[in-house]
């Protein structure tokens, strides 16, 4: 765990290429607009992407927008992710669940749902663009947009 003033923050999606790396780069980008420290990383419940680096489509929309690309190599949810990490962000439901039910007992990780910062879209999945289009990435980018400011809200209000 992190010292409370560089909170730790894991995102999670399913296979680590698109969602969970879009919110690392944006989280990573205000962050640092912000001037406050925060330490990030990503990571997927699966392992069918390990090792590859952002789905070309992710990384154009988040050229387009100006955030500033990191070097990623997806990798899957690990054991001890549990005790690194404050925040562990999924992007669904269903991710939430997966990682409730791999969690170490004891676990002091706060296991939340991505949208559940976005205020209106509570309770809400972001929806796994790889399958789609661009306009697919872009609604991603904006919900995910979203939930960051709304964790950097929370992770920093006075």
């Amino acid at each position: 765990m992190s010292d409370a003033s560089r909170p730790a923050v894991l995102f999670i999606c399913t296979g680590n290429i698109c969602r969970s790396p879009t919110a690392h780069a944006l989280l990573v980008h205000k962050a640092r607009m912000a001037g406050v420290e925060v330490a990030v990383d990503s990571a997927a419940v699966s392992d069918e992407e390990r090792g590859n680096p952002f789905d070309r489509r992710a990384a154009a929309e988040l050229r387009r927008r100006g955030v500033p690309l990191h070097a990623h190599c997806a990798r899957q949810v690990r054991r001890e992710d549990f005790t690194r990490f404050d925040w562990i962000v999924g992007m669904t439901r269903a991710h939430c669940a997966a990682l409730r039910r791999i969690a170490p007992e004891g676990c002091r990780s706060r296991i939340v749902l991505m949208l559940d910062f976005a205020a209106g879209h509570e309770g809400r999945d972001v929806p796994d663009p790889w399958y789609g289009d661009a306009q697919d990435f872009v609604h991603a980018f904006d919900l995910i947009d979203r939930g960051v400011d709304g964790l950097i809200a929370r992770l920093f209000a006075q």
